[in-house]
């Protein structure tokens, strides 16, 4: 049934019950009669609420009227659902003023200078101390704790200026020469050539004429000329030379006639066919000539003296395979 079918019924019992049946005869008799226009109008109720009935149509109309728009809401909402909404934008912010800026840069400034300022008195703080720190007196220290640091300080200096001697040459930062390769150049001092220093190569020398000084030569050293000052050479031959001064060879020496040399020799091996005023330290033999002579000790493996030769001093097989001292040693004991 539809909303005005039941709005019929429900008008329709709440007459009933409001209005008793003589007052329901008075209503029937004033609407029989006339109206207040002079009219006569027969109206009840019956009547009125038949006409109710007239709008069923409308009632029919209205529930579908409800109905689609019901749907319309599901729809609606069905969309409303599916569409994801838009982000808000958020509100852009108000240009700043002139004032604004100049107060913000203001603000800026001040921080920066006072950050600057709190640098300065940290940097004047640690100055302060470290200058109380150099100022500040030291306690004074034992005669023990002195001597120590008296003696590191004169160790130091004394390993600085032997690392100066050997890395420093003419203010030039070089390797150890011992350490460098040899080469197979050949260096030549010519006759009349006379030179005061030290002389160092990579590679051999052949001296003719003379020289003031120390000879170093990672090569061979031949000398025809005058010495005066140490020679150290891979080899080294003389041959009426002059030489004053210690000769070391990591090879043999040959001295032969006609030569001089005043100092101790040291090598591996030695040929002696002058004159030796010196000792002679060398680990292999020792051989000297017919035309030899030598005024010093010899310390060798061997030595063969050939005849003629002349020796003033002790000869020492210290670097021989027997020791003698040794063997009779062993035969005592026996």
């Amino acid at each position: 049934m539809g909303f005005f079918s039941e709005l019929k019924n429900d008008l329709s019992q709440a007459v009933n019950t409001l209005m008793p049946d003589d007052k329901l005869d008075d209503a029937a008799t004033l609407d029989n009669g006339k109206d207040k226009g002079g009219n006569s109008k027969d109206v009840d109720i019956d009547t009125m609420l038949s006409r109710l009935d007239d709008f069923k149509l409308d009632d029919d109309k209205g529930d579908d009227s409800l109905e689609s728009f019901e749907e319309e809401e599901n729809v609606q909402e069905e969309e409303e659902a599916v569409i994801t909404p838009e982000p808000e934008e958020e509100p852009k912010e108000a240009p700043m003023s002139a004032l604004d800026a100049m107060a913000q840069m203001q603000h800026a400034n001040d921080a920066e200078a006072e950050e600057e300022k709190d640098e300065l008195s940290d940097l004047e703080a640690r100055i302060e101390e470290a200058t109380m720190g150099e100022i500040r007196t030291e306690e004074p220290q034992s005669a023990i704790e002195e001597i120590r640091n008296e003696s590191l300080r004169q160790v130091v200096v004394q390993e600085i200026a032997t690392e100066d001697n050997y890395t420093n040459n003419g203010g030039y930062e070089t390797m150890d020469f011992e350490q460098q390769t040899p080469t197979d150049e050949i260096a030549s001092i010519t006759e009349g050539m006379a030179i005061t220093g030290d002389i160092q190569t990579t590679g051999s020398l052949d001296l003719i004429g003379k020289v003031t000084g120390n000879i170093k030569a990672l090569g061979k050293l031949n000398v025809t000329g005058e010495i005066i000052g140490d020679s150290d050479a891979a080899e080294i031959y003389a041959e009426a030379a002059r030489i004053t001064g210690e000769i070391r060879s990591k090879g043999s020496v040959k001295v032969g006639q006609s030569t001089v040399i005043v100092g101790n020799i040291f090598g591996s091996s030695a040929v002696i066919a002058g004159a030796v005023k010196g000792d002679i330290d060398v680990h292999g033999p020792v051989v000297l000539d017919t035309t030899a002579i030598v005024m010093g000790n010899i310390k060798s493996q061997s030595v063969q003296i050939n005849n003629g030769a002349v020796i003033e001093g002790m000869c020492s097989q210290a670097y021989a395979d027997v020791n003698p001292s040794e063997f009779f040693e062993t035969l005592k004991n026996r």
